[in-house]
């Protein structure tokens, strides 16, 4: 047998070998998302009609488990024609929640945080829009009340937390 043949069956062994150890660490590292943390926000999982202090309509939320219960996917559609839509996940290397929302407007907002109490708090910086240099700081709690409605309040900063403005507060009432 040429010695190039003998070197592609060796390769092919070797190779047939490691897919079968490796094959049931990668099983496990894919179904890895087993501790607690990742089940601290699934309050906020399902359909929700969302509306605003006054009771007016601010739109509509899906919110779903993907990807093996690793992560939370929203699907936001408002009342006025905007979508959007967020990644959020627990990030076991420093603890702590993170969210990466992005919309059709070409916003994006990044936060992190954690469960405090029963309310997911996260925060996050971003460049002040129309303010060279500038940076506001975005605040969202979300907290599950006893009727099962969520409530969603964001509060948004200029002067790094000495006040706040509320941006949006939400009332999350799951749809039939």
């Amino acid at each position: 047998m040429p010695p190039v043949t003998v070197l592609r069956r060796c390769v092919s062994l070797l190779l047939i070998s490691a897919l079968t150890i490796a094959g049931p660490a990668l099983a496990q590292e894919q179904q890895g998302c087993v501790a607690p943390e990742y089940r601290q926000f699934d309050f906020w999982i399902g359909s929700w009609s969302v509306t605003n202090p006054k009771g007016i309509i601010a739109g509509t939320n899906r919110i779903e488990s993907i990807l093996g219960g690793c992560v939370l996917q929203e699907h936001w559609r408002s009342a006025g024609g905007g979508d959007g839509t967020s990644l959020n996940m627990w990030n076991a290397a420093d603890s702590t929640w993170r969210q990466v929302w992005m919309d059709a407007g070409g916003n994006l907002l990044e936060l992190k945080g954690k469960l405090v109490g029963n309310q997911m708090i996260l925060s996050g910086k971003r460049p002040t829009a129309g303010q060279p240099g500038g940076l506001t700081v975005d605040r969202v709690t979300w907290t599950p009340l006893p009727n099962g409605t969520v409530r969603q309040f964001w509060e948004s900063s200029t002067d790094d937390g000495a006040t706040w403005t509320t941006a949006f507060d939400g009332l999350y009432a799951r749809e039939p």
